[in-house]
């Protein structure tokens, strides 16, 4: 493993207003201040980013959008661009999570758009990618993830993705209380390693780091984190409450 830092994402999805936001960031800045072997990441709502970058500016936690729009500019009402999302004080942005494929009609081409817009704007793109609980019961775990990955990535090379972050998330796993096992989760893991290494090459498949997501807490973290593919976590409600996001960081 050694080569591949653990990332620890926070996904705050629509929470916490901007008064919120601040007094939360604040909180985990304090708590996580000591942690220097992981990298930590929270993605508030769009109105608190420029806010919350002020409070973590400096110190060792990342600031994150939750999505953004693939122009650069223009009659898009509704929509954040790349640079307004940097201007803001973020390095990272999440792309394509479940609940934009499942209540915003988000695509494979969509996220493929959108990453494109990531990297060329210099963002550390986060994909998400994952099965729902009818596709893992009629066995098309894989093939749903290998068209994920094939169509989202199309037309990219290695060289591209260098800073690309992607973070598995089983569908049936978000939010229900239900985890994947650490055996379930590093499986599919591993799937993904040598899809990526197929695709691209060795070097890339290596270093590039795969999160999970679903359900992710203090008392299954650690357990998720000793497996060899799992390079961190993609968190949601958990990440929340500052407490309980820093005993995940503290894994």
């Amino acid at each position: 493993m050694g080569k591949r830092k653990p990332l620890i994402a926070g996904n705050w999805k629509m929470f916490k207003t901007c008064t919120e936001a601040v007094e939360t960031a604040s909180k985990l800045v304090k708590l996580s201040s000591n942690v220097t072997d992981t990298d930590i990441m929270i993605a508030p709502t769009f109105t608190s980013l420029a806010l919350v970058s002020k409070v973590v500016a400096g110190t060792n936690v990342g600031l994150g959008a939750q999505n953004l729009f693939w122009e650069a500019q223009g009659a898009y009402t509704g929509e954040i661009s790349a640079q307004m999302i940097l201007s803001a004080g973020c390095s990272y942005v999440i792309i394509g999570h479940s609940e934009r494929r499942q209540f915003f009609s988000e695509t494979d081409s969509s996220v493929n758009k959108k990453i494109n817009s990531a990297i060329q704007s210099g963002l550390i793109p986060v994909m998400c990618i994952g099965e729902t609980g009818p596709e893992r019961d009629a066995d098309k775990t894989f093939s749903i993830l290998d068209k994920q990955v094939q169509m989202g990535l199309e037309g990219f090379s290695s060289g591209n993705l260098r800073s690309l972050v992607i973070a598995y998330e089983p569908v049936w796993a978000i939010g229900t209380g239900k985890t994947a096992t650490s055996g379930q989760a590093q499986e599919v893991h591993r799937f993904l390693r040598s899809l990526i290494e197929k695709k691209f090459d060795k070097n890339l498949a290596e270093s590039i780091r795969i999160l999970y997501g679903g359900s992710v807490k203090p008392d299954n973290i650690a357990e998720l984190m000793s497996m060899p593919d799992i390079d961190g976590a993609l968190v949601g409600g958990a990440s929340l409450d500052p407490e309980v996001f820093s005993k995940i960081i503290h894994f």
